[in-house]
């Protein structure tokens, strides 16, 4: 029997896939592109991926599969010859606080083992203690409270002492710095939050935490001290303003008048000073909107006791080589594999092949790293802080190591937040993967990833009920010679690349600035940028050169100060140009659940919701609006609330969603549906998309205005009732800019996070088409961006360079983006004059 070629899917109808037929070959890099919304991901997480996991799966035991999570079988007639699968999604979840690069990359579960049986100590005397395999011995011995597992003799001295263990050095656990709890950042009361307006009396609520739940009673109790709460603050004599702020706690007899004029006392009313009133509401409350609120009234900097290394200091003894643990996790991965052979030449000739089992281990998790453009990052780099891009790549990192054979890696656009440098070593690792005997499908727009593909795959024509077909699959060579493609053009350069007016050298020198400088924050020190008032400009470089924390971190917030939210005390000369008001938006999901909808999220279900009820149908039956929200009782499925489906548990099956037998999917009490308009209930006009609702909805103009918005934004595709949290995130971010349209934004700066995530070029278009109409209304418009058919629409780039991290922070390139291609200095001139070339654009 010959061996098979090629992944056979018939029948394939997931979300708008119209039982689709296709091969997807074996042993290749496969990629699949189309128009936003076309049924790419559907493709190939909703069949390859969920078909290649559920076989797998089905493969272990009943007690595995219930502790694991399963998934159901993809929906096609049939699916054959799919290998196990391993998917890397679009958008990787957020770590936590507590997460680091290095324990991202389990890297620091090494480093740990390396000082704890490597390690110099220091005996409770301060003598140190050279490297012994009697250490490595003591910490191997059974933990049973007899073996004496990690005692160790000083050989100066001769005192016992238990040397640290490869568990103490966990700053997640005994390991934490007493002071941060192993956060690496310490919270203080700012006392210009919690008084940030001296001139107001306290009557007046000058003590803003006294103006929290349950201490708003706390004027009258000063009052009963004998303090005036019709002064001014500031106006205090001195003792009385240190009441106010450091008073001891007692208990006072106090009078409350209500506004109806009666009276109420209190006997015992507890007084908490100014500071008191937060640090109590904080130790009483675990509601995360609640901490979430008290936390505006902290600074948050880095703990004074562990310097942000996270680390308890009594670790800091031991050392590996001349370095502590807080020094190593400080290093950059490049400076890390540097330091590798200076342990070898350290340690004494017994322990070489105990260091040599240990630092392999350490090596072999390094290197796919590395090869990914990380070499840049810190062990001790908060995860958090990390780009998307930077969060997959740890991700695929993790898969490579493996080096597994006879996998498919299926990658949902692992390009996202990637330079195009970065871009080319993706392309290798992927290869590389190939080599080894995987198949890998990937997802992607970016028209360097599709050309070095093995072959390609791809859907349309459109998105929506309008996608979901093949149009045409071949090698990259194959697909440029057919006239109908979609991608053909973006890959041969005979389409047009500047689709906007782009306001030239001569108009960004003369416009108005907007700027500032950094003094230090992260890889930034004491940079100086500028950006043009109504004009569009981009921030582009390396991953990790510090474009987020220039704009997110910097320039929003210093144009957003209030009295009550000072701005970042690293922001200096800050000029704003005329700017008042900023709208930063960022690709982060709309809405959390399957309850918010494209209807939801804009006005137009609550325009519906008053349409219908003002129907005489619905007033006969005293339906009211509520009645026609489905997340509200009165208009709610009674079955499934108002979700459309219901959840079954089938035990060692995998849990199956199944439509609800009630309202069918519909979402609304059956009643409620009985009432029509124009012979449509509101499930029928939640039904429609964008497009078609617009032809239906002409003579309402309320109605008709959001959804031209949506049409002329790209977006006319969607379905009124389509959950949002699906939406890819260029989606995302148009949906959030509806609000935004068809009104004056003079003095209105739109911040973009990589507004091109998930956009086919020709979906780019579109997004610089929006940028155009938002300038025209008089919009400053500033995008961090990679993509370089954005970058080339640009009216003025800056460009952070030359690498990330140390080795990033600097301002390589300003200026209109034929000038940058131009003068040809960092990696984006380079990308960027290729890419120019290539469409013929001078």
């Amino acid at each position: 029997m010959a061996i098979p070629d090629h992944i056979s899917v018939r029948g394939a109808y997931v979300n708008n896939l119209k039982h689709l037929n296709v091969d997807i070959p074996l042993n290749k890099l496969v990629a699949i592109t189309g128009r936003s919304g076309s049924g790419k991901s559907s493709l190939a997480m909703g069949v390859l991926y969920a078909e290649g996991m559920r076989r797998y799966m089905s493969a272990l035991s009943t007690y595995t599969r219930r502790r694991l999570g399963q998934t159901s079988p993809a929906a096609a007639d049939s699916v054959k010859h799919i290998p196990s699968a391993i998917a890397l999604r679009q958008r990787p979840v957020v770590p936590g606080i507590r997460s680091t690069v290095g324990t991202a990359t389990e890297a620091l579960n090494v480093i740990r083992l390396m000082f704890s049986r490597l390690g110099s100590p220091v005996c409770p005397n301060g003598h140190r203690v050279p490297p012994t395999l009697d250490i490595a011995k003591a910490m191997d011995l059974p933990n049973d409270g007899e073996s004496g597992m990690g005692m160790i003799t000083c050989p100066t001295c001769g005192v016992h002492f238990m040397a640290f263990a490869a568990e103490d050095f966990a700053f997640n656990s005994t390991g934490a710095c007493p002071t941060c709890g192993g956060t690496g950042q310490a919270r203080t009361l700012a006392a210009n939050r919690l008084i940030p307006d001296q001139t107001l009396t306290i009557r007046q609520g000058a003590v803003a935490s006294w103006r929290l739940p349950g201490r708003n009673f706390m004027p009258y109790v000063v009052q009963a001290i004998g303090i005036d709460i019709d002064t001014p603050f500031q106006d205090l004599p001195k003792d009385q303003q240190e009441q106010v702020w450091h008073g001891p706690r007692k208990k006072y007899a106090i009078n409350i008048p209500s506004k109806t004029g009666r009276v109420f006392h209190m006997d015992h009313a507890q007084y908490e000073n100014a500071f008191n009133a937060v640090e109590d509401s904080l130790a009483t409350t675990k509601n995360e909107r609640a901490i979430q609120r008290l936390n505006r009234f902290y600074e948050f900097g880095v703990c004074p006791t562990c310097h942000g290394s996270r680390f308890a200091p009594k670790l800091l003894s031991q050392l590996l080589v001349d370095q502590n643990i807080a020094q190593v996790s400080n290093m950059t991965l490049t400076q890390l594999s540097a330091f590798i052979p200076k342990i070898y030449q350290w340690l004494p000739e017994n322990m070489q092949a105990l260091a040599h089992d240990i630092i392999k281990e350490l090596t072999q998790l390094l290197k796919p790293i590395m090869d990914l453009g990380l070499s840049y990052l810190t062990l001790g780099r908060a995860a958090a802080s990390l780009s998307t891009g930077e969060l997959q790549r740890i991700q695929l990192s993790r898969t490579l190591r493996t080096e597994t054979t006879g996998v498919l890696y299926v990658l949902d656009e692992p390009s996202i937040g990637l330079h195009a440098a970065n871009v080319a070593g993706l392309l290798e690792v992927m290869h590389g993967l190939v080599d080894q005997g995987n198949s890998l499908v990937v997802v992607d727009h970016n028209t360097a990833i599709i050309n070095a593909a093995d072959h390609i795959v791809e859907i349309g024509p459109g998105a929506g009920v309008d996608g979901g077909r093949i149009l045409d699959q071949g090698d990259p060579a194959e697909i440029s010679r057919n006239p109908k493609s979609l991608i053909a053009p973006f890959l041969t350069g005979k389409t047009k690349l500047i689709v906007r007016p782009q306001a030239g050298a001569e108009a960004v020198s003369k416009a108005k600035q907007l700027q500032l400088t950094v003094t230090d924050r992260f890889n930034l020190h004491n940079l100086h940028v500028g950006f043009p008032i109504n004009c569009f400009s981009v921030v582009s470089g390396f991953s990790g050169a510090g474009k987020s924390t220039l704009i997110f971190d910097a320039l929003v917030p210093a144009l957003s100060t209030t009295k009550k939210q000072p701005g970042p005390t690293f922001v200096r000369d800050l000029k704003n140009g005329g700017i008042r008001r900023v709208v930063a938006i960022d690709a982060t999901p709309v809405g959390k659940n399957v309850r918010s909808t494209v209807a939801t999220y804009t006005d137009i279900l609550d325009h519906l919701r008053y349409l219908f009820a003002a129907l005489p149908d619905a007033k006969a039956k005293h339906y009211t609006s509520s009645h026609f929200s489905y997340n509200v009782k009165a208009g709610a499925c009674p079955t499934c609330g108002g979700t459309g489906v219901i959840n079954l548990d089938i035990q060692y099956l995998p849990d199956m969603q199944q439509t609800c037998p009630t309202c069918h999917g519909r979402r609304y009490n059956p009643e409620v549906l009985k009432i029509k308009w124009h012979d449509r209930n509101i499930a029928d006009l939640l039904d429609l998309d964008v497009d078609t609702a617009l032809k239906v909805f002409k003579d309402e103009p309320a109605i008709v205005h959001t959804l031209q918005t949506l049409h002329d934004m790209g977006l006319g595709y969607l379905h009124l009732g389509e959950s949002t949290p699906t939406l890819s995130g260029g989606e995302a971010q148009r949906l959030k800019l509806v609000a935004h349209m068809g009104r004056s934004q003079k003095d209105t700066l739109f911040v973009f996070d990589e507004p091109s995530v998930g956009l086919h070029p020709l979906d780019v278009q579109t997004l610089v088409a929006v940028f155009q109409r938002l300038l025209k209304t008089g919009a400053t418009v500033i995008a961090i961006e990679h993509d370089l058919d954005v970058i080339a629409n640009a009216d003025y780039v800056l460009d952070l360079g030359p690498k990330g991290g140390a080795e990033g922070g600097r301002i390589m390139a300003a200026g209109t983006p034929q000038a940058i291609a131009r003068q040809g200095q960092g990696e984006t001139a380079k990308y960027l004059a290729a890419h120019l070339a290539a469409f013929q654009v001078k």
